[in-house]
């Protein structure tokens, strides 16, 4: 099920979604940049062969035994203070397909949300998502040691917003072979329903969730305040 466009039009240029969009694709093109030969200190500290593309994984992308530790010496694989690989890990991806398909989604739904809250606000509530999700999958599996990368968590948080607030918003969808328009309800419900319920192996599913409730949450009390201000203006509808 792959969304392929909305018909809610934006009423400004997005700029801080282009904005997030082109610094995930500068990481990506960096990290493609980078050696797939065995990094020799990567390898050394970490006790096994790791290329030089995937330790910059286990620098930039979140650990959750590692952040939750004592440090110790596969900290010294960090490169900056290991607080700050909740954010940095937002914009790190394992392969093309995996930041395509989360850019995409961002696309599709990351204007209409950066339009209801300002440009600013919405960079600060992308981040603030972001930082919901890795703390729900670190608090999920605090023991993993595997590196957790993608904007998937803070794109759930955009999700999320989008559902509360345009629930009815029509989603032109690729669903299996045929295309069809389904309610923003429908689409993102079911898409929620499939983190809870679906095991899939290599996604860090609570981040997904954990992502879509802050953003949701968020959403639903930027929408009862502006009614409460406003009673006449049904624009999220």
């Amino acid at each position: 099920m792959i969304p392929l466009r909305d018909f809610r039009p934006s009423g400004s240029f997005p700029l801080g979604t282009v904005l997030i969009i082109a610094l995930n694709v500068l990481v990506f093109f960096y990290e493609l940049s980078l050696s797939g030969l065995t990094d020799p200190q990567c390898s050394y500290l970490l006790d096994r062969l790791v290329s030089q593309h995937s330790c910059f994984f286990f620098q930039y992308g979140l650990v959750p035994h590692w952040l939750l530790s004592s440090p110790g010496d596969s900290f010294a694989l960090a490169t900056l203070p290991l607080w700050t690989t909740v954010f940095t890990s937002m914009f790190v991806h394992a392969n093309f397909l995996h930041i395509l398909g989360n850019m995409w989604f961002l696309w599709i739904f990351g204007d209409n949300v950066e339009d209801a809250f300002g440009s600013l606000n919405y960079l600060f509530f992308y981040l603030f998502s972001g930082l919901m999700a890795a703390l729900s999958q670190v608090l999920s599996d605090p023991g993993s040691q595997v590196p957790m990368i993608g904007a998937s968590g803070a794109i759930a948080g955009v999700m999320g917003a989008y559902m509360v607030l345009y629930p009815w918003g029509r989603v032109r969808t690729l669903l299996i072979i045929i295309i069809v328009d389904l309610p923003a309800v429908v689409i993102l419900g079911i898409w929620l329903g499939v983190q809870i319920l679906v095991p899939q192996g290599g996604v860090a599913a609570m981040a997904h969730v954990g992502g879509f409730t802050t953003g949701a949450l968020i959403a639903w009390l930027v929408k009862r305040r502006r009614r409460r201000l406003a009673p006449a203006d049904y624009s999220f509808w």
